[in-house]
C-alpha cells in the first residue's frame, strides 16, 4: 500500500510539472518533425554533438526527442538547415525512449518559418479551420 502511495504521488507531481510548463508557453507550438544536430558542452568542457528529432516549435522554443538527457540551465546549439538556432535547456524528462527536452531559444534567436521550416510542420489551428469549412 505505501507503494501505490508513494507512485500516486509520484504521477502527480510529474502531471503538476507538466501543467506548470503548458502554463509558462506565450505562444502557440506547431506539431513538426525533423532531425536535428545538437551542440552542448559537458560538466568537463568538452563539446557534446547528438542528434535530435524535432517534435514541436514555437517562436520561443522548441521540444526535442533524444537518445540522452542534457542538464537543465545547459546552453545548447541547433544546426537546422543553412542556420542554427540557441538557447537553454529548460527541462529534461525521461520518458519510454529517450528523454523528452524543453529548449527555450535565446533572445534574438526566436524562431520564424522565414529562418528555418521543419520538412513537416503541421499547425492545429490551420486544419481544425479547415475540418469546420
Amino acid at each position: 500500500m505505501k507503494d501505490n502511495l508513494i507512485l500516486t504521488i509520484s504521477l502527480e507531481s510529474d502531471e503538476s510539472s507538466m501543467e506548470q510548463t503548458k502554463n509558462r508557453r506565450t505562444h502557440e507550438r506547431l506539431l513538426c518533425s525533423e532531425l536535428l544536430e545538437v551542440i552542448w558542452r559537458d560538466d568537463a568542457g568538452r563539446e557534446r554533438r547528438r542528434i535530435g528529432n524535432l517534435e514541436d516549435i514555437s517562436p520561443a522554443g522548441i521540444c526535442l526527442q533524444m537518445e540522452v538527457a542534457i542538464p537543465i540551465g545547459t546552453a545548447v546549439t541547433m544546426l537546422c538547415g543553412p542556420g542554427a538556432l540557441s538557447g537553454v535547456v529548460r527541462y529534461c524528462r525521461s520518458g519510454d525512449v529517450g528523454h523528452s527536452l524543453g529548449i527555450e531559444f535565446d533572445p534574438g534567436h526566436e524562431w520564424s518559418s522565414e529562418r528555418f521550416r521543419p520538412k513537416h510542420l503541421l499547425d492545429l489551428r490551420e486544419l481544425a479551420a479547415q475540418t469546420r469549412t
